[in-house]
């Protein structure tokens, strides 16, 4: 399985940030001490280009990205203050998810240890989010004929409104997302799918309400393709979370996502989305057992093939 990453791409934050940049680096530091992966199969992207990211976005506004000419506004409505490191690391996660989706056709499980920047609209960021890796990823597929149609399963805790609203008149790639009712954004868009919980929900109503959505949404998806936002975020005292899961309900959370892509015979390309628990350490522990449940699925996948083939001989 490859697994791309973009840590090294510092977004410089001032102290006390809210953001946990640093996750992505001991995400990846985690990974390579577990041996889980091959040296080889760790891969920095390219960034994405301008033809990738305007297939997604509004080509005026990734040029005032791009030249650092956004309004004060703007500027806080996404989180970040400007530089032209936020420009590239921006860039190269959008590219790392279009890497993952690449691989995850041709190998069934590829993931970016980083991604699912799920608030950024056609002509705004939002929410952290920049350029939307997960609709610049889904619409390169297409451009290059290795997909005709994909569905977004979005497990972070918020809803993906900005991937609603650029995809919201496009049948070709069906936005599923399970969120959190009243949090944030406190304006929904509207999703193909979408499946709202109560505060402090906890591990059986949120994985009774993912399977059924999981059905729903494949049925009418009829994908080629998926790509799944693993976030973090809905564990129990994430301070932007509101929801209740276990690392264990998590876990099962991966299991039914990675059991139902597979039944349809769905390749699928994993980014971690977000993740704000008071201890960093419990950030990475959940998308750590993400990777390392997608890793083995990969393997068995592998043995399964191998045995099919022995069957035919």
């Amino acid at each position: 399985m490859k697994i791309f990453y973009t840590d090294h791409f510092v977004l410089p934050l001032p102290p006390e940030h809210r953001f946990p940049m640093q996750k992505y680096a001991l995400l990846r530091q985690r990974v390579v001490e577990s041996g889980l992966i091959a040296p080889e199969n760790m891969r920095v992207p390219p960034a994405a280009s301008d033809a990738e990211i305007i297939r997604a976005h509004d080509s005026d506004y990734l040029r005032r990205v791009q030249h650092g000419l956004l309004t004060p506004q703007e500027i806080r409505r996404i989180g970040f203050p400007w530089s032209p490191e936020m420009v590239e690391r921006s860039r190269r996660s959008a590219g790392a998810t279009i890497a993952a989706c690449r691989a995850a056709l041709e190998d069934g499980f590829a993931a970016n240890l980083a991604g699912g920047t799920h608030h950024a609209f056609h002509d705004m960021g939002q929410g952290f989010c920049v350029f939307n890796d997960s609709a610049i990823a889904a619409r390169a597929m297409q451009a290059e004929g290795r997909a005709q149609r994909v569905i977004i399963i979005d497990c972070d805790v918020h809803q993906g409104n900005g991937t609603a609203s650029i995809l919201a008149d496009d049948p070709t790639i069906f936005t599923f997302s399970i969120h959190g009712a009243k949090n944030f954004p406190f304006h929904k868009e509207r999703s193909d799918l979408d499946v709202e919980l109560e505060d402090g929900a906890a591990d059986a109503a949120y994985l009774a309400a993912l399977e059924k959505g999981l059905k729903q949404a494949l049925a009418l998806a009829q994908a080629d393709l998926a790509i799944y936002l693993a976030g973090a975020d809905p564990f129990v005292g994430d301070r932007l979370g509101r929801l209740a899961l276990t690392k264990a309900g998590l876990a099962e959370r991966d299991r039914l996502v990675f059991d139902y892509c597979q039944a349809a015979g769905l390749p699928l390309a994993i980014t971690m989305s977000g993740g704000y628990a008071p201890q960093i350490e419990d950030i990475v522990d959940i998308h750590f057992q993400t990777i390392r449940a997608a890793v083995e699925r990969q393997g068995q996948r592998i043995v399964d093939r191998r045995w099919k083939i022995e069957d035919r001989r």
